[in-house]
Parts: C-alpha cells; sequence; structure tokens
C-alpha cells in the first residue's frame, strides 16, 4: 500500500488534530513508518514511531487473534457452550440460552444475545477503581450496574458488545489460571516482537512514551490520558507499527506460515462471515463489496481514534492512529482521507 495525493501535515492542520501515527503493510512486510504532530498540546514532545495511542476497541481484533491461538492448544473451542468452562462467573440459564447455547464465535462475532446495559463501559476514574470482571459482569459497578445476561436469542441479530468481550477475558483466565494481560504478553506480544504493547493496568502512563488525548478543538482531555479496565474489550495501548506485526502475522496464518502457531483454517475463520452476516468476522468487521476481502477495527475512545484494515489475501494493510478525537465516525475524518489515499 501506498500514499496517493495526500499531504498529512496540511490534512492535520485542517482537522486540528494534535498527533497522528501511520504504519502501512506491503507483501506481508511493513513498508512505511511515519509519524506527525505532538504528544501533548503546547508542548514540543513528537509523536514517534513508538509513541503509545490508545487502541481502544482494536483490542478486540487482538482478543479474536489469542482466542484462535487458544483453540489450536485445544484449550479453547469456538462452538462450545461458554458455560462449559467458565468457573468463576456463568451466564444465567434462560429462555434464549435453553434455544441455543452461547459460544466463543457468536461472542466473538457480536451476536450472541449479550447486550451493553445503556450508558455501562465508561472510562477509569480513581474514583471508580479498577473493577474485577466477575463484580462487572454481576452488575456490581460504577462501570456496569446490572447483571450481564442474554436478551435475545443467540445467532439471530448483531449487537455491538464490549460485555461479550468481557465474558471472552473471563472465560480465558478461568481456562488458562492466569491474568488476561499476561496471557496475551506470552503467546502474542513476546512472540511477534510487540514490544510497544501494554494491556497493564498498573503501567504508569505519565511518561515519554505515550501519547495524550484531546478532544476536538484541541484541548487535553481531564487527566491527560483514558483509559477502559475492560482489557479484551478496549484496554490495549500500542502503536501502528506493533499493530501492524498482527497484521502481518494474520496474513502469514493465511498462508501457512504463522509465528505464533494458528493454523490457516483457523485463520479463514476469522474473515470470514459469521452466521449469514456478511460485514462481521471473529473480532473484525468485513467489506464484502470487493473483489478482495477487506478486514478493518475500529477504535473510538476520549481523546483518541484509530483504524486497522487490511487485505489479508493481497497481504497488505494500513493502521492510522490519533490522539484527538474528532467527534466523527474515522471515515469522516482526517482517518479517512487518508484510507481513501491509499492505493494498493
Amino acid at each position: 500500500m501506498q500514499l496517493q495525493n495526500i499531504n498529512i501535515d496540511e490534512r492535520i492542520k485542517h482537522y486540528n488534530v494534535i498527533g497522528l501515527s501511520i504504519a502501512l503493510v506491503d507483501n506481508g512486510q511493513i513498508s512505511m513508518e511515519q509519524s506527525f504532530g505532538l504528544l501533548e498540546t503546547g508542548t514540543n514532545r513528537s509523536i514517534t514511531g513508538t509513541s503509545l495511542f490508545n487502541a481502544c476497541s482494536i483490542s478486540k481484533f487482538l482478543t479474536s487473534i489469542l482466542v484462535l491461538k487458544l483453540t489450536e492448544l485445544e484449550l479453547l473451542d469456538l462452538d462450545e457452550d461458554v458455560n462449559k468452562k467458565l468457573i468463576s462467573w456463568k451466564l444465567a440459564e434462560n429462555e434464549h440460552t435453553q434455544q441455543k447455547k452461547v459460544t466463543l464465535r457468536l461472542l466473538l462475532s457480536h451476536q450472541s444475545g449479550v447486550m451493553d446495559p445503556e450508558g455501562s463501559f465508561s472510562e477509569y476514574t480513581i474514583a471508580k477503581g479498577v473493577p474485577t470482571m466477575v463484580d462487572l459482569l454481576d452488575g456490581k459497578t460504577p462501570y456496569c450496574k446490572e447483571p450481564i445476561e442474554v436478551k435475545y436469542l443467540p445467532g439471530s441479530d448483531f449487537r455491538y458488545s464490549d460485555a461479550g468481550y468481557c465474558i471472552i477475558q473471563q472465560l480465558i483466565e478461568d481456562v488458562v489460571g492466569k491474568p488476561f494481560k499476561v496471557v496475551m504478553n506470552e503467546l502474542i506480544f513476546h512472540p511477534l516482537r510487540m514490544n510497544n504493547s501494554i494491556l497493564d493496568m498498573a503501567h504508569k502512563l505519565e511518561n515519554a512514551s505515550f501519547s495524550c488525548g484531546h478532544h476536538k478543538n484541541g484541548e487535553l482531555v481531564k487527566g491527560s490520558y483514558t483509559v477502559y479496565p475492560f482489557p479484551a474489550a478496549a484496554g490495549l495501548w500500542s502503536t501502528p507499527s506493533d499493530l501492524a506485526l498482527v497484521v502481518i502475522e494474520l496474513i502469514n496464518c493465511l498462508r501457512g506460515k504463522s509465528k505464533i502457531g494458528i493454523s490457516e483454517s483457523k485463520a479463514s475463520q476469522l474473515v470470514a462471515p459469521q452466521f449469514g452476516k456478511d460485514w462481521t468476522g471473529l473480532g473484525v468487521f468485513l467489506d464484502s463489496s470487493k473483489q478482495e476481502v477487506e478486514i478493518s477495527s475500529l477504535g473510538w475512545g476520549i481523546g483518541f481514534q484509530c483504524m486497522m484494515v487490511a487485505y489479508p489475501y493481497l497481504e497488505k494493510g494500513a493502521v492510522i492512529m490519533t490522539n484527538t478525537d474528532l467527534g466523527v465516525h474515522q471515515l469522516k475524518g482526517i482517518i479517512g482521507e487518508i484510507y481513501h489515499s491509499l492505493q494498493s
């Protein structure tokens, strides 16, 4: 992939974006890494290739890759009732689950029947503290005040859900016997040499590597950084180059050359439509209007916006991350302009 007919410095000024970083993948390799702007408004601290951004919901893409790895280890099964291996917490049985059980495939594709309660899954604050997944799923924290349960027949509808990924996180922790962040570090981050990616809530953000968040008017967000204490759903901090390594790993998996041991057959399920919905795979969105499969994952939180897009069978991709929330969908702002300027 290459950028065509776009002056990113000029577009950053036009949109009042404080900082942006981009990585492109071509022929299954990182072909370009470039950074623009500042880590924090009003300073001279420049964005670099190792500056971390809040990846927000792109975390779900990483979680899906981790799930595939655990299925290869035969610790998980995409199509097994998740209650069979959940230990610390279980989905309550009701008339919906009696007709169809909730599986990882349903959770990963946002078709499990689980819905996020209104006003839930907000950003971390000291006053709210860091919730346990069990308390959160039981509706006992300020982040989610209602118990998570199946609200409609699994597999019958698509409802985007952070809660579903919290269930996946608890399942992984119960099965592996380790914190989610440790499992991700051991099975994904370390083998892929993602040295600038973290899920650790205890990590101090106040250092030179972390990008501060900004509102659309350019003002710094309250507290400078936005953290979401739901690692599997939205807790990832990373760089475009690190996320490009995951795109490359997916490309390699589909070629039968995985570094972390995911088979071509398992990887192909991630990029395939699920339950008749042609726009959703496992942890990614699909575009079926093009001749080649396009997958994407979007991250959008207070002070940050980002996008991962890839054509895995063409061995191409791009990751764009910004530390400014423009208040419009990614494709209607600077990320959209960069996306539309990409030529394969």
